[in-house]
């Protein structure tokens, strides 16, 4: 079997898709995870097929893998790349379109290469927990953007140690039985900050996370005296921006908007 896929990037968190729209397509994880392999296949850090809205609450569905062929639930800049790819392969005109995720219906926005989507609300925001590393005690918040985020502030975060302690922090017993996606936030200035994410999945850094600088720029609400909208300098160098309606700890009305490329098209053999 032949795949046609076209690869994006959204602030340098990359993606395979493809249209199976027609129900043709069927993968393993084991295929996923080859797709995705950056020496032997075409490299990502997910994976996402076009496929018919299910329950008639969107125009359409995703079915979306992370780069290790596990599910995943969401991802805010796989949601940005998945609305252009959309728009592209319907040859839509629409300023807007919608589509079911696992966690709950995405809407997006187009401004030229830039989009802007909603994230689910978000919940279960714990802040200032003390767990215990190799690195020695930490004082750590969580959110739950769609998927599961742990936020360090740290001084610098160029000398943050994202590989090793993000993957410490991933497996942590505090964080059972599904582990974390952990960010690694830099307070750079008023409403900005930069942050480095290990992903979940991915057990590794990634050169952007939607859901994470999302859950990062909440949490620096909550933690900071931020207000909406906070700007966000991820890995990549590109620059998201999370807003968000605040009442107290709990927010709502939470969005992020950055660029969202076509890097090239292609057809590999499976």
């Amino acid at each position: 079997m032949t795949l046609d896929f076209i690869k994006m990037t959204g602030a340098g968190n990359d993606f395979i898709l493809a249209d199976n729209r027609q129900g043709a397509i069927s993968l393993t994880r084991d295929q996923v995870a080859r797709l995705c392999h950056r020496q032997f296949g075409i490299g990502a850090d997910g994976l996402m097929l076009l496929v018919p809205a299910r329950n008639g609450t969107a125009e359409w569905a995703w079915q979306f893998w992370n780069s290790d062929g596990s599910d995943a639930e969401m991802c805010g800049n796989g949601a940005r790349c998945f609305a252009r790819y959309i728009q592209r392969v319907t040859h839509s005109t629409a300023p807007a379109t919608s589509f079911e995720t696992v966690a709950g219906v995405i809407h997006a926005e187009f401004k030229g290469e830039r989009v802007t989507v909603n994230l689910t609300p978000p919940h279960s925001l714990r802040l200032n927990e003390a767990v215990a590393t190799t690195a020695g005690p930490l004082s750590v918040s969580s959110l739950n953007t769609g998927v599961p985020h742990a936020v360090v502030f740290v001084p610098d975060a160029d000398q943050a140690m994202v590989q090793a302690l993000g993957a410490e922090l991933r497996w942590h017993a505090h964080f059972k039985p599904r582990g974390t996606n952990v960010n690694f936030a830099q307070l750079k200035g008023p409403n900005f900050i930069r942050v480095r994410t290990y992903e979940r999945g991915v057990e590794g850094e990634t050169l952007a996370c939607g859901t994470g600088v999302s859950a990062s720029a909440m949490v620096a609400a909550a933690t900071h005296g931020f207000t909406s909208p906070v700007r966000v300098q991820v890995q990549g160098g590109d620059e998201l921006e999370v807003s968000f309606e605040r009442r107290g700890n709990d927010f709502h009305d939470v969005r992020l908007s950055g660029p969202a490329t076509f890097v090239f098209e292609g057809r590999i053999q499976l």
